[in-house]
């Protein structure tokens, strides 16, 4: 990949590197530069950019994240479009994510161009928590690094995965000396029963039994027999050895013991052991708390279906001292984790269905297009992309638009005041949407060849903080639709009047303002007239 000064006669094609305003028009770091970028920027005065231009065995940004980050993908992981040589990936379900610790470190080896970050391996997820990120460093990498680091991704099963929880019927006995109080043990099963339901199990059996060696061996036997899997023992005096009471009342039911300690504080007197294929784990002290300790980390595997060896735990030393101190506060608490870990943007839709079509001359959202309606093309595009919830907006003919529409997982609000334009539309859609949601694309209904692709696409590019809170996807540089627009300028977009829709925020917040090329010119087309209805069925 060549990059410096480029003559302007040389510049076509090439890839800015910094922003460069010209008067009124602001070309952002990324642009590609078409021939009629470089006469605004001749007659500006301009004769050279600094730019990147790609070179034979070079992979463009978005190509090479996209590749690598779709080898890395496993079950229960989505992967988001790339959008400046980054692809990120996401949790659809809540479970653990397992991550090969090794084979990221040799990815990230491969060439400083490819890169990729991940949350720690076995972290407890949710759905739409960001797992890992793609990132290739500006504009390309070498094809054999992409290969590369497809190859390692890919190696033994994609590198990111979640093991999504499984409904598990956990069982405990809890043991008990005579001065034992039975709020404390009562206490206990109900701390337990927490932590398993949070990982949507269920505590199906618990009771207390004396503190000794054959009472804790019986206790084992009658959970197996229950089926409980896992089973879990909480000692009311600590283990000291893996000989003592608790370990070997497993023994005694016929199990067997496979590890005492973990490097791993609090938690470091847990106990792993087995019986008949199931996993009997002697709890730490700790675990009577509700803060998180080693416990956590083994049970959050076992209920994902994640096998934990020694050596597993062995592994958890770095990162193991989980101990609250006065100048550390407590780090991992899982709820804590959950609210600060980076998530995919909630993006809603709002299709806007509701006007006259009076250059038509028919409602042209229920004219048909092959087998269904023109609105049902845009709406099933609409709803194989990334942006929930989806709302439609309907007014002329609404009972007609949503028979068109029955069956789909959209909402309906109405504008009775559709004739007096797209305003009033823009407005109802917004005050239907939740709360929470941090933007919404803004989908025409007579647009029926816009793609999921195209929206997902617009959905990548969105990042307030980086400067990206308005979206729009442009062809050959001319701005077209759908647009996404932050949730910031929802209050702004609830004021416009009239037929003009949010278009004018535009150009009033220019600075984020984020164009993205989309090679189709779906993304021009509207049907307002019968001549264009008649290309569109001609095209097929």
């Amino acid at each position: 990949m060549f990059f410096g000064t480029l003559p302007l006669d040389q510049a076509e094609g090439a890839i800015l590197a910094h922003s460069v305003s010209v008067g009124t028009r602001r070309y952002k770091k990324g642009h590609r530069l078409a021939a009629a970028d470089l006469a605004l920027l001749r007659e500006a005065g301009k004769a050279s950019v600094i730019a990147a231009r790609l070179e034979s065995g070079d992979v463009p940004e978005d190509e090479a994240a996209r590749r690598v980050a779709q080898a890395a993908t496993g079950a229960n992981v989505r992967r988001q479009e790339p959008f400046t040589g980054r692809c990120n990936l996401y949790a659809s379900v809540r479970g653990v994510a397992v991550i090969d610790h090794a084979r990221v470190d040799r990815l990230n080896a491969i060439h400083e161009a490819v890169t990729i970050a991940t949350v720690p391996p076995f972290d407890l997820v949710d759905p739409d928590q960001m797992l890992a990120t793609v990132k290739i460093i500006p504009f390309a990498a070498p094809a054999a690094a992409v290969a590369e680091a497809e190859r390692i991704a890919a190696e033994g099963g994609p590198l990111v995965r979640v093991a999504g929880f499984a409904r598990k019927r956990v069982g405990l006995a809890v043991t008990r000396l005579p001065e034992t109080k039975r709020s404390i043990v009562d206490k206990t099963i109900e701390v337990v029963r927490t932590r398993v339901e949070r990982c949507g199990s269920e505590l199906a059996v618990a009771f207390d039994c004396a503190h000794e060696e054959a009472a804790v061996a019986d206790a084992v036997r009658k959970l197996a027999a229950e089926g409980a899997d896992p089973i879990l023992v909480f000692g009311a005096s600590a283990n000291v050895d893996r000989r003592d009471v608790v370990p070997a009342g497993i023994a005694g039911a016929g199990g067997e013991v496979l590890h005492f300690g973990m490097p791993v504080d609090p938690g470091n007197l847990l106990l792993l052991a087995r019986l008949g294929g199931r996993p009997v784990i002697g709890l730490p002290g700790c675990a009577r708390s509700p803060k998180m300790n080693g416990f956590d980390w083994v049970l959050e595997r076992l209920l994902a279906d994640v096998p934990v060896t020694p050596a597993d735990i062995a592994r958890m030393g770095a990162g193991g001292l989980l101990k609250e101190i006065p100048t550390r506060p407590q780090p991992r608490d899982a709820e804590a984790r959950a609210a600060k870990a980076p998530r995919a943007p909630r993006i809603a839709a709002i299709v806007l269905a509701a006007g006259r079509s009076t250059r038509m001359g028919s409602n042209k959202l229920l004219e048909p297009l092959g087998a269904k309606p023109m609105v049902a093309h845009v709406v099933d595009a609409v709803l194989g992309s990334a942006a929930r919830p989806v709302v439609v907006v309907t007014g002329n003919q609404a009972p007609a638009v949503e028979a068109a529409l029955a069956g789909r997982a959209v909402s309906f609000v109405l504008n009775p005041d559709f004739a007096d334009g797209i305003a009033g539309s823009l407005r109802r859609g917004l005050l239907a949407l939740p709360s929470g949601i941090d933007g919404a694309v803004v989908c025409l209904g007579d647009m029926p060849d816009v793609q999921a692709g195209h929206i997902d696409r617009l959905i990548a590019a969105f990042n307030p903080v980086e400067g990206r809170a308005i979206c729009l996807p442009t062809m050959h540089g001319k701005r077209g639709n759908p647009v996404l627009f932050g949730a910031e300028f929802f209050a702004e977009m609830r004021e416009v009047q009239g037929d003009t829709g949010a278009r004018h925020l535009i150009g009033a917040h220019g600075d984020v303002v984020c164009e993205v090329a989309i090679d189709d010119p779906a993304v021009l087309e509207d049907i307002d007239t019968p001549e264009a209805l008649a290309r569109l069925r001609a095209r097929g």
